[in-house]
């Protein structure tokens, strides 16, 4: 289990359910929550190749449900957050989804999905399988995948997986490490030294003609339509065996 916690400090300095595969369109996979009428944006296509590349995703509409993170640990809600309301333009405040998470049990672990940091301590942050959890309390159904769960939920991972999500109107959550990202040391490191996942960002489009992936990163003060090129991205995102929560 991975749960992501980030300094918000640290970027102070640095400027800082069951769904199914139809419902998907890409594969099957695992649902989460009560029945609810589900919050879905109408598919599209993507912006119209050109003789460079195409950009997936629609990154201009999506910055505006950007916002910068209070907690150092909350990545994940904000995502939620970001995500509601790019698919219902009813978004929920920091406060609001930080309740719904501190009240809603973990599918992971035991107790709520999150708990605030006690005062001058780091908290444990949340764990990416619990975002289809927090999703689906908004009518919202997800699956959550990454490299080592692609045969049980059905969903591939990888940037072509990710590109498609998007082509389809989507909504993508992935874990990431957060200082390959924002191209600082690497602090949070695995027994064999590479970086290891402690943040969640929102993929909001990529651009295979500027080699561009964007996101919306609450755990940075320049976060919103936060651009970042593929390889680095990518680099990143193997921290978490790429993993990403795809809304249906």
């Amino acid at each position: 289990m991975v749960r992501t916690g980030i300094a918000t400090a640290a970027r102070a300095v640095g400027a800082a359910v069951l769904a199914a595969a139809g419902a998907l369109g890409l594969a099957a996979g695992m649902a989460v929550g009560p029945a609810m009428d589900t919050a879905q944006a109408a598919p599209h296509s993507p912006n119209p190749p050109n003789s460079w590349g195409t950009l997936y995703g629609d990154p201009e509409a999506a910055a505006p449900f950007w916002h910068y993170q209070q907690y150092d640990d909350d990545c994940v809600p904000m995502s939620v957050a970001d995500v509601v309301g790019e698919l219902t333009t009813n978004q929920p405040s920091e406060h609001a989804i930080v309740e719904l998470a501190q009240s809603t049990p973990s599918i992971t672990h035991s107790g709520p999905v999150y708990t605030l940091p006690e005062k001058q301590n780091h908290g444990d942050g949340t764990s990416f399988n619990d975002e289809p959890v927090l999703l689906a309390h908004y009518g919202i159904r997800a699956v959550t995948t990454s490299k080592t769960r692609t045969e049980k939920t059905g969903l591939p991972t990888g940037m072509q997986s990710l590109q498609q999500a998007l082509a389809k109107g989507r909504k993508v959550i992935a874990g990431v490490n957060a200082e390959v990202i924002w191209r600082e040391p690497v602090k949070d490191k695995n027994k064999d030294g590479d970086p290891e996942a402690n943040h969640a960002v929102v993929v909001t489009g990529v651009d295979t003609a500027r080699g561009l992936v964007h996101l919306n990163d609450s755990g940075s003060r320049k976060g919103r339509d936060e651009m970042v090129p593929i390889d680095i991205f990518v680099r990143s995102w193997d921290s978490s065996g790429q993993q990403m929560t795809v809304t249906s």
